[in-house]
């Protein structure tokens, strides 16, 4: 992938490494821009002499006039003693300035040594010639020569290559040298055709030059060993006190920046490192080298020649395109605009101007006609423009814009929208748009970098070593049916959506990538980047850091990638059935009924039952990524699976968007990635392994994710088991939060006392909010309901906008109705048996709601709500024991009736209205206006049934959907 390199475009881009005691000043540089799959290298001259004594300036100084950031360096050798001078030019067209620390002695010869590659030598001999003595190039490390064989041989203009190759297709390296130096050339050591070497003797001086060529990213692991092997036995068999110089490809980016390096490179790398830099810089510490490049300081456009498709792509899509600010559309109040309202309004200008010009009763009678033309136009603009709105939205596609439209309604209606100031630790509100970029970037880079004490593993696990089957295309095509459309994109800008719309094509494409990544356990570089969103929890102050959740949007590729990991390690992996958090088959609903009934047995024997709700501090922020792999193997996992996932946490950076703008860029070394797919599974593994001894002595336990309930009969046992949890979390990095974990007795009798956790009393509570749903001890929920309630009237004001609007429809107002008030409303209710005062609490609030938009109660319950909100709790409480069928039943809500008939989800209704008189009449004329409001087709049969309600022992009502009362009254065909 690229073009054809243009040798006059030289000197910008490979790595020359030097040790310390041969170069004064160096400079090195690496291009850093990868694409999808890809990486690719530029290229870049350096120069510099060689010199004799082993002290050397090794930083440059800039104190000294005429020294440039131009990739200059400068070391004398000298026939005889003396010292040695550093040299500095402009990089065109200005002064030399030569200082001398002493008077200098004897004769110096000077060496500028440059390192390429040329992607072919075919052909382009003549050229690189040209080049070199057009830059005074006296000697060249060349790579990817492509040339077979080993052999030495004129390019002509005076100079000589000497190569090596085994391949005509790739690899192969050279050494250029000037006709001077080649009677000065020792020896000549072609160890393979990655890796060769010449020995000059100059002026008394043995100077080895080394040419490499490492594999590229996305090559084996052994082939890059190899080639790491067969250098450091160059560097071994190179006698104490030669000079050595190294041009080579290294394909690695070495990065910006040198803590913790600043003896082997200087700070102006390129971008980020990868796995291959931090070779390139292992191996120069290991051989007590510096990486010469990077200690000069160049433009972007002299360091990198090369960029990958995606960017180049990237950058004229937003040239071209341009940028949104990210911020919140607002709605115009002239969306319904056209071209009839403009001209309408055009002609009314000129004939204001024409008026104010001339004041006659002609003028004066145009403009008032013009002016009453103009409303109409715009009163017909606007009714068109909104019966083509309602028309789309009563439409699949249009729901997707009605949902957005309600939210855009409910966030008008705030008085705040969003926070652009913020407190610093101190409390200190801070306003301007860099101190607040400032303070969220400290807080979550702290937050995702911050590791708790723990104890450290001696003892080892075996790795499951075992072949890895390749991507199936199967295995795509799950994955991306998996994927939901419509979400925020990450820093490549690349949604689900494409994939999706490219069908059988991306599918194809997406399972070679996937087998690429999978076979060379290495990612692009792209899918480390991520963007962090800060989420208000809706509690606490606003202004507070502390009280935001930070989300990640990550690249939807690297996603999809994801998942497919996912799916093949939950075949792997068993994890406990305590477990319900993020597991097939289970969900929050399921552990609020398991720990309801468990309450509700130990209540119905007059037994205590004694809780503890765990609660763990920045629970995946703290993940120890050395217990992630330690728990991943002992697992089961194959070892291929383990290193993929280590990539995937390999150099992952992100930045904060914020309402002030985008935060400075950071790297992010502990803990799992929040909005991450395969996140939540491996999460589940590592707390199936801490907690795998201590399940088995407290069994009544219960986790979903990171929120912990501990059971038991007695207090002190259960204080036993708390500290035992504590203990198994606490050693490996798991903090337990003493001021969130509480302590809750069911069926408490007097003196039962508290639990201690290390000492310390934990909170005792009488009721608890586990899973969003209020479990109380004294085994009521009443609280619940009315907690219920509340939750669909906060439903309601957020729609409200759309329910109330009379030109939206009935049928799509029912669908936003019930898909975002009841089941706020209904949330939970299924594991509890309501009594008839906290059902009539849940009818009441309906039928407010659905008075207010003035529909008839024939269009609120068959079209709005499609049965009374009794009647859907009843189905969802009959779906909850189908799911659990080894659990008690929850006992019915009215035992007068009998229970639903299975299988099926045909569900009694005790009563819906109490409007009628119970006369026959009346009764069918009801049942009539049923029918022709929702008529039914002829092959259709419908059933009607009578039910006496309490109030009024004779009334009749209509069952809704899917629900039937005993005793039919009869069938009819319609």
């Amino acid at each position: 992938m690229g073009k054809r390199k243009d040798l006059s475009e030289f000197d910008k881009g490979q790595i020359v490494i030097a040790r310390p005691s041969d170069v004064t000043t160096c400079h090195i540089q690496v291009n850093d821009v990868c694409s999808l799959v890809h990486y690719a290298l530029n290229v870049t001259l350096q120069d510099f002499w060689l010199q004799k004594k082993s002290t050397l300036n090794f930083i440059p100084d800039r104190s000294r006039p005429g020294l440039t950031t131009t990739a200059i360096g400068a070391v004398d050798l000298q026939s005889a003693g003396g010292n040695w001078a550093t040299v500095g030019r402009r990089s065109r067209g200005g002064r030399r300035v030569r200082r001398q620390r002493e008077k200098r002695k004897g004769k110096s010869v000077g060496l500028r040594i440059g390192t390429l590659n040329v992607g072919t030598m075919t052909g382009k001999g003549r050229e690189l010639a040209d080049m070199m003595e057009r830059r005074k190039v006296d000697i060249l490390c060349v790579q990817e020569t492509r040339w077979k064989g080993s052999k030495a041989r004129s390019i002509g203009a005076g100079f000589k290559l000497f190569y090596y190759g085994v391949d005509s297709k790739r690899n192969g390296v050279g050494v250029v040298l000037k006709e001077e130096f080649v009677r000065n050339v020792l020896e000549v050591k072609r160890v393979s055709d990655r890796v060769m070497s010449l020995k000059l003797e100059i002026e008394g001086v043995m100077v080895n030059v080394v040419s490499g060529y490492a594999p590229q990213v996305g090559c084996e692991l052994e082939e890059k060993e190899r080639f790491w092997s067969e250098l450091d036995e160059v560097m071994e068999s190179i006698p104490t006190g030669e000079r050595v110089v190294i041009g080579a490809d290294f394909n690695g980016h070495v990065g910006e920046g040198n803590t913790g390096d600043e003896e082997v490179m200087g700070k102006f790398g390129v971008k980020e490192r990868n796995l291959e830099g931090q070779m390139v810089v292992d191996f120069a510490k290991r051989m007590d080298m510096g990486v010469v490049n990077t200690y000069f300081q160049k433009r972007e456009e002299h360091r990198v020649t090369y960029k990958s498709g995606a960017e180049v792509i990237r950058e004229t899509e937003r040239k071209v395109l341009g940028v949104s600010s990210g911020r919140r559309k607002e709605d115009k109040e002239t969306w319904w605009w056209n071209e009839e309202v403009q001209d309408s309004i055009q002609r009314k200008r000129l004939a204001k101007k024409k008026w104010d010009m001339d004041r006659t009763e002609e003028n004066r009678q145009e403009y008032k006609e013009l002016q009453r033309r103009v409303k109409r136009e715009v009163s017909k603009a606007k009714q068109k423009a909104y019966e083509e709105l309602y028309t789309r939205l009563d439409t699949r596609e249009g729901e997707k814009d009605l949902y957005r439209l309600a939210r855009q309604r409910d966030r008008d209606g705030k008085d705040v929208q969003q926070v652009r100031v913020i407190k610093d630790r101190d409390g200190r509100v801070l306003t301007s748009e860099e101190s607040v970029q400032r303070r969220w970037k400290e807080y979550f880079e702290e937050l995702m970098n911050e590791e708790n004490e723990r104890e450290k593993r001696v003892e080892g696990v075996n790795s499951v070593e075992q072949k890895v089957d390749k991507i199936r295309k199967d295995e795509v095509r799950k994955a991306l049916k998996r994927m939901k459309s419509g979400k925020a994109v990450g820093p490549d800008d690349i949604p689900v959506e494409v994939w999706k719309c490219l069908g059988e094509a991306a599918v194809e494409f997406l399972a070679s990538l996937f087998n690429r990544v999978l076979e060379s356990e290495r990612m692009p570089e792209e899918w480390r980047r991520s963007v962090l969103v800060p989420i208000f929890k809706n509690k606490g102050d606003v202004q507070s850091c502390s009280n935001y959740r930070g989300i990640k949007l990550m690249s939807h590729t690297m996603k999809l990638w994801e998942r497919v990991v996912e799916a093949r390690l939950r075949k792997i992996v068993e994890i406990c059935e305590q477990q319900y958090g993020f597991m097939p088959r289970k969900s929050t609903t399921d552990a609020i009924f398991a720990l309801r009934i468990l309450m509700e047995k130990y209540r119905d024997g007059q037994r205590e039952l004694h809780c503890v709700f765990v609660d763990l501090e920045k629970a995946y922020d703290r993940v120890p990524r050395e217990e992630l792999w330690y728990c991943m193997r002992k697992s089961g996992v194959a070892e291929k699976y383990v290193r993929v996932v280590q990539d995937m946490y390999e150099r992952s950076r992100t930045v904060v968007r914020c309402a002030v703008g985008q935060t400075e860029e950071f790297n992010v070394e502990v803990g799992l990635h929040q909005g991450s797919a395969l996140s939540p599974f491996l999460f589940a593994i590592v707390m199936d392994q801490l907690s795998e001894e201590v399940r088995q002595e407290s069994p009544w336990t219960m986790m979903f994710a990171d929120d912990i309930v501990i059971c038991s009969e007695s207090r002190e046992q259960v204080e036993e088991n708390l500290e035992r949890w504590r203990f198994a979390l606490e050693r490996r990095e798991m903090k337990v939060s003493r001021s969130k974990t509480e302590y809750m007795c069911v069926n408490e009798k007097e003196g039962s006392g508290t639990v201690r956790l290390q000492g310390e009393e934990v909170k005792k509570i009488q009721e608890f909010k586990y899973l969003g749903s209020t479990v109380q001890s004294n085994g009521e929920c009443g609280k619940e309901v009315k907690k219920r309630v509340q939750a669909g009237w906060n439903g309601w004001r957020k729609v409200s906008g759309v329910l109330c609007d009379q030109k939206i429809s009935a049928r799509i107002k029912g669908k936003v109705y019930r898909t975002v008030v009841r089941l706020a409303m209904l949330y939970g209710l299924e594991t509890v048996s309501l009594r008839k005062r906290q059902e009539s609490e849940l009818e009441v609030a309906e039928l407010k709601m659905l008075r207010i938009l003035h529909l008839r109660w024939i269009q609120q319950v068959l079209v709005m709500c499609q049965g009374a909100i009794i009647c859907a709790y009843q189905e969802q409480v009959a779906a909850l024991q189908a799911a659990n069928k080894q659990l008690r039943q929850p006992p019915p809500i009215h035992p007068t009736h009998p229970p639903p008939a299975a299988p099926a989800p045909r569900i009694e209704l005790p009563h819906m209205v109490d409007n009628f008189d119970g006369s026959a009449d009346r009764c069918l004329g009801f049942l009539r206006q049923c029918n022709n409001f929702f008529p039914i087709s002829p092959s259709e049969e419908l059933s009607f049934y009578v039910i006496s309600t309490p109030s009024n022992p004779s009334s009749w009502a209509f069952p809704g959907y899917n629900t039937t009362i005993p005793k039919p009254l009869g069938k009819r065909k319609t």
